[in-house]
Parts: C-alpha cells; sequence; structure tokens
C-alpha cells in the first residue's frame, strides 16, 4: 500500500496564519482514522493569501489546497483525504496556479519543495552541482563565470557580483572573508527569509562558491535578531553541510576549506548598511565607514572581504551548474537573470514572485497581486524599502529593470513593493520616511542626524499651512543637502519618498488650514 505524503509550510508567515494547528489537526484525524501518511514540512510556496497550504502528492504532481484551518480538516478527511479529492479548498494541481504558473523560479526553485532541513532532498533536487563544478575550476574562472552572467547585487545597490568578487581576488591578504548581509530590514521585503526557511543550503552552497573562488576560509551570516525560525533552520543546515563534507577544512575530499558562522545582529536598521555591518560584526556599535578603502580592500577585520546579500549569494549555485549564458537568457538590458518581487500592503494576493526582469509594475500589481485588497484603484506603490521612491499610477507600465526605475528617480532596491490604495495620505508617508530616518539614524553625520528631524517638523508645518510656499522650498533645500552631504544610503536616500510624494502628490500637501 502506497503511503500518501503531505507537505506543510512551516516558513513564518504560514505559521503565523495556523499552519502548526493544522499540522497537528492532519496528524490526530490521520490516527483517528487510521489513515497512514508521511509529513512533510517544507518553506512556502510564497502565495501568502492561500496559507496554510496543504498539497497532497498526486499521480501528476501536487495538488493544493488552501487556506486550510485546523477546523477544515474533519471535512477534507471524510472526502477522502489525503487522497487528491474535490473540495472547495482544491485549488488543483499546484504548478497550475496561475500565480505560480506565471513565474520564473530559478533562485527559489526549491522552495516549498523540498524539506529545508534534509540534504538528500536538497541533493536529489541538483543541490550541490554548482560546488562540484567550482571545484574542478580555477577561481579565476569561477569569477568569470559570475561576472559572464550579469549577477548584480540583489540586495539593493544592483553592484555586479562579478566586479566585487574580482577585486576580493586579486588582493593580497594572510585571510579574507565572505560576508552575508542577511539583515533583512526593508518594509515589504521577505525574500532573504524565505530562502533561509525554506532553502538553507542553497545559500550555504552561494557562500562556499564564493570562498573558494576569491581565497576565503570564512564566512559570516549577519542575521537579524527578529527570524528566529530562519535561525533554528539555517543553524541546523550548517551543521548539517559540515558533517557531510560540504563545509569545514577539506570541502568534499579537495583540500580546500571553508567554514560559516552565525552572528545575530540587535535591530538596527543601519546595520543593513554594509560598512555597518561590519562594524557590528567586529563587536562595535554599528556604524558607517568612511569609504574608502572600500570592504572588498580592507574589510571585516581589516582585511579583503565579499559582502552580498543572501538572494545574491544564493542565485550564484546555479550559474555555476548551468553556466552563465543559461542565466542571461532571463532578463533585459543590463539586468539580467531574475528578481524575486515580494508582493505586500494593500493587495488582494501578497506574497513572493521570481520573475525575469522586464515584466511590469501593472503586470504585477493586478496579473499577480490581483490589484488592492479592498477594491479601490492603487493610487501608488513604495519600491526599494521604507526609502524608496513612491510610484503613481501612470508609471505602472515601468519594467521592472534597475535602469527603467532609475529613469522615473526610482529604484528596485531589494525586490519589495508596498501597495497603497487612494485613500492613503501621502504627505504622511513623507513624513514617516522623514520620522523613520530620524529614528533609525546612527548619528554619525549631521544631515542624516538633524537633518531629518528637521524634516519632520517642515512637514508637519506644511501640512498645517504653516507658511506653506517658504517651507516647500526650505524642504526641498533640506532634501538636497541630505541627498549631497549624508555618508550613506540612510540619510542619502530618506529625501527619496519625500520628493517623491511632493512631484507626484502634491496636492496632499495642500489640505491643511
Amino acid at each position: 500500500m502506497t503511503v500518501a505524503t503531505v507537505y506543510i509550510s512551516r516558513d513564518a508567515s504560514a505559521l503565523s496564519l495556523g499552519a502548526e494547528a493544522v499540522a497537528q489537526a492532519i496528524e490526530r484525524e490521520a490516527q483517528a482514522r487510521g489513515v497512514e501518511l508521511r509529513l512533510v514540512r517544507t518553506g512556502s510556496r510564497g502565495m501568502c493569501w492561500l496559507e496554510p497550504l496543504v498539497e497532497v502528492a498526486g499521480p501528476d504532481g501536487r495538488v493544493a489546497y488552501g487556506p486550510v484551518t485546523a477546523a477544515d480538516v474533519p471535512g477534507l478527511f471524510a472526502a477522502g483525504f489525503p487522497a487528491v479529492v474535490k473540495h472547495p479548498l482544491c485549488q488543483g494541481p499546484t504548478a497550475r496556479i496561475p500565480y505560480f504558473e506565471r513565474q520564473d523560479r530559478l533562485t527559489f526553485a526549491r522552495v516549498g519543495v523540498v524539506d529545508p532541513l534534509s540534504i538528500d532532498d536538497y541533493l536529489q533536487h541538483d543541490g550541490y552541482g554548482g560546488l562540484r563544478k567550482a571545484l574542478e575550476m580555477a577561481p579565476a574562472r569561477v569569477v568569470q563565470e559570475v561576472t559572464d552572467s550579469g549577477l548584480r547585487g540583489r540586495g539593493g545597490a544592483a553592484f555586479p557580483a562579478g566586479l566585487k568578487w574580482r577585486t576580493v581576488l586579486e588582493q593580497v591578504a594572510d585571510c579574507k572573508y565572505v560576508a552575508c548581509n542577511a539583515d533583512e530590514g526593508d518594509s515589504g521585503t521577505f525574500a532573504d527569509r524565505m530562502l533561509m526557511e525554506g532553502d538553507p543550503f542553497v545559500l550555504i552552497e552561494g557562500m562556499t562558491i564564493a570562498g573558494l573562488a576569491v581565497g576565503a576560509t570564512r564566512g559570516y551570516v549577519y542575521l537579524r535578531i527578529e527570524y528566529p525560525h530562519a535561525l533554528r533552520t539555517l543553524q541546523a543546515a550548517i551543521d548539517t553541510a559540515r558533517r557531510h563534507g560540504y563545509l569545514g577544512h577539506d570541502i568534499l575530499g579537495s583540500g580546500r576549506g571553508f567554514d560559516i558562522e552565525i552572528r545575530l545582529g540587535a535591530g538596527a536598521y543601519i546595520c543593513g548598511e554594509e560598512t555597518s555591518m561590519l562594524e557590528s560584526l567586529e563587536g562595535r556599535r554599528g556604524e558607517v565607514r568612511f569609504r574608502p578603502p572600500l570592504p572588498a580592500v580592507k574589510g571585516l577585520f581589516g582585511r579583503p572581504t565579499v559582502v552580498n546579500n543572501v538572494i545574491t549569494l544564493a542565485s550564484v549555485p546555479l550559474i555555476l551548474e548551468r553556466g552563465a549564458a543559461f542565466y542571461k537568457e532571463y532578463g533585459v538590458g543590463r539586468s539580467q537573470g531574475t528578481l524575486p518581487i515580494q508582493l505586500a500592503g494593500n493587495v488582494r494576493r501578497g506574497g513572493l514572485i521570481e520573475k525575469a526582469f522586464g515584466v511590469t509594475l501593472r503586470e504585477v500589481l493586478y496579473d499577480f497581486g490581483g490589484g488592492s485588497a479592498t477594491g479601490r484603484p492603487i493610487r501608488a506603490v513604495q519600491a526599494g524599502g521604507p526609502l524608496g521612491a513612491y510610484i503613481p499610477a501612470s508609471q505602472f507600465d515601468t519594467p521592472l529593470d534597475y535602469e527603467a526605475f532609475a529613469g522615473i528617480d526610482a529604484m528596485l532596491g531589494h525586490g519589495g513593493l508596498v501597495v497603497f490604495d487612494d485613500s492613503v495620505d501621502m504627505a504622511q508617508m513623507a513624513r514617516y520616511a522623514m520620522e523613520f530616518c530620524a529614528l533609525e539614524s546612527c548619528g554619525k553625520c549631521t544631515p542624516c542626524r538633524i537633518g531629518s528631524g528637521r524634516g519632520v517638523e517642515i512637514i508637519d508645518r506644511i501640512v498645517q499651512g504653516t507658511d506653506r510656499e517658504k517651507n516647500l522650498a526650505l524642504l526641498a533645500e533640506l532634501c538636497d543637502t541630505m541627498v549631497q552631504g549624508s555618508l550613506c544610503g540612510l540619510g542619502g536616500m530618506a529625501p527619496f519618498p519625500v520628493q517623491s510624494a511632493l512631484k507626484h502628490f502634491p496636492d496632499d500637501f495642500r489640505r491643511g488650514a
């Protein structure tokens, strides 16, 4: 008799919606009915509006049910579950759900599919193929492959990964490091967390390849403390990889070594900036460093350091396994490969979408997101975190492409999109950006530390109608000072949402007395 296999996510988003209670209910109901089944806990498929999502392995692939509550479980079993059965919660074959079917899953190919703690599952789904190829190549050739792929940093700056790696490779030093920035703090972003919870071995593999490519023997994952599930999963995967010879002093008998350690941040947004992160890793207060020297020349503990974010490093194994030419088949112009897009805020179908660069913002918002959750018109989208520009509906046909977004004075950042319907007050959203900067500033430079606080005060005067024209001019001047004079992106980008709100939604600043 074939034992049915049932899959339920243990991703933090699914757990917050009751996935653990559903899993326990399925186990209890199966035991009570004498039904034998195998329950596998996975990452999330990224369809958050269907969580808790339950999948059953059928003859033609997995079939999805969702959103399932614990109270729904007896009815499912009464209908014939865990066999594939007709039920109001049945969404059909998972791979053919339109939201999922239209995606280009490369970096997230295994997330929601495999048991994230099973290295056997990882290997059966093409895991460690990239590392094995890298071990057969000279370090410079590995760097060249990453360069040829066109991979750019997915953390926000979009700097060419291969160029950064080559700089570290060319440095002469007694030791080098790989630092993974997992301090995912932008609003509307959760791709790093989903990947670390759903496919941690791909990050470990990517960091190992980076270490071998540049001559580093140690890597650090700087993880935000608010991610306890990711911490447990990633640490367990690191321990497993080490036991199986994929980390340590002699990787797969090659005589080459690399190991990884997790360090927890303490919740400071500024530590998402790479030099502040390095300061924190060294045990100091998270403050921005003056540059030059760049971290690739003098980084962690004064040594050459590759600093990339989670998605950048997790994209590397596929590039090594399938080749740079394969990866470059996706995307447009200088934006090559795929981008994990995180759709949040006032949207009907929020979640994670991985698509090749070039899909338009409108397609993401309506074809995938289904419009606003309230049914009201979408008025604005903030892309790139709390310091990203607000994009009006008139620009929704812009393709998701680094250069195209720069052309409308916006940025893609980490791929997070936060949606607002037409009830939003954009003057208050602009004020929030300045207030956020004031709260999160490390305090090292005056334009950020002082300017953000003054920005809040000026916006309040504008909205209240106090010397409005004079204060609008003063706000524009302050924004320019912060952009030009701040040491890092926190102060330098805080004016972006303010400037975009003033440009596209000027009436919101003139509603007061």
